[in-house]
């Protein structure tokens, strides 16, 4: 029996097309599949220029003009995040190699795609679903897409002094953080810039968000965590008189006194992972959580 044919739309971090070499490598594995593969413009047109030809790939498109059975997400939790983007409500699993250091979110090293493909094409994998959170501004339009796998961050600009941050859940007033910002992270972001700035590291699947101030300035102010059917409402004070907000580390300046409301996605990002691959391994080999520096 023919094996089936699918389809893998695939991501990359532009600075990674310096290796070349092993990205070839990685997509003859998808070529030997006999995989349909179709490769962000972006992307391919630095693999081209590395490469100095054309790349066997099926069809470019650019952002999220694609259709396919998975996503590849070449390159490390940035470039992740980017494909998840890209992916956004379209319901298809994301896989990540990871082509940097850390990886968190990229869970498959690159020689281990050849038995990544032996178990999507044998349906031999979990599927983690992550939840997404959304901005809305009340009174001025947001430009950049408005979804967040890791976080949400209000911060302030550059050199300018603290700002306040009025903060509302589910309409009931909570404090005003006079701080450098606050982020607003789900589970997934907990181990990025919430946990570097002292917030929990909360369990996928957990259902909560947490909120974590930057370099508050007073010392009774701690992280908070809520849960993430929660609608949090913050409206900004500053002295420079607007302020940055980033999502996913993506930043757009707002006007003071703009409102903004942060809510769950009414879609989930789906990661997939080899079967039997759990978090708490994740947690300890990747941060080195709980290692005894005395041992």
């Amino acid at each position: 029996m023919a094996e089936k044919k699918l389809s893998f739309a695939i991501f990359g971090n532009d600075r990674q097309a310096k290796e070349s070499a092993s990205i070839a490598e990685q997509l003859k594995c998808f070529a030997n599949r006999n995989a349909e593969i179709y490769m962000e413009e972006s992307f391919y047109i630095a693999l081209k220029k590395a490469m100095r030809r054309d790349l066997d790939v099926n069809s470019v498109f650019e952002g999220s003009n694609f259709e396919a059975d998975y996503a590849v997400s070449m390159g490390g939790d940035g470039t992740f995040l980017k494909a998840a983007r890209f992916v956004g409500p379209k319901n298809i699993p994301i896989i990540g190699v990871n082509m940097g250091r850390l990886g968190f979110l990229a869970n498959v090293l690159p020689d281990e795609i050849p038995s990544m493909l032996n178990d999507v094409y044998a349906g031999n994998f979990d599927i983690d679903e992550r939840a997404v959170i959304k901005l809305e501004s009340e009174n001025e339009q947001i430009k950049a897409y408005p979804y967040a796998l890791n976080d949400i961050a209000i911060l302030k600009r550059d050199m300018a002094s603290m700002i306040s941050i009025h903060t509302s859940i589910n309409d009931e007033y909570l404090v005003t953080y006079k701080a450098d910002g606050l982020i607003v992270s789900t589970p997934t972001g907990s181990t990025a810039y919430s946990l570097s700035n002292g917030g929990p590291i909360m369990v996928p699947q957990s259902g909560i968000l947490s909120l974590t101030a930057v370099a508050p300035h007073s010392l009774n102010i701690r992280p908070v965590v809520i849960s993430d059917e929660d609608v949090i409402k913050l409206e900004v004070e500053s002295r420079s008189h607007n302020y940055l907000v980033a999502i996913d580390g993506r930043s757009e300046k707002l006007k003071e006194g703009t409102t903004v409301t942060i809510r769950k996605a009414p879609f989930r990002i789906r990661i997939l992972k080899p079967r039997g691959h759990h978090y708490f391994p994740t947690l300890r080999s990747k941060m080195m959580w709980g290692a005894d520096t005395r041992e």
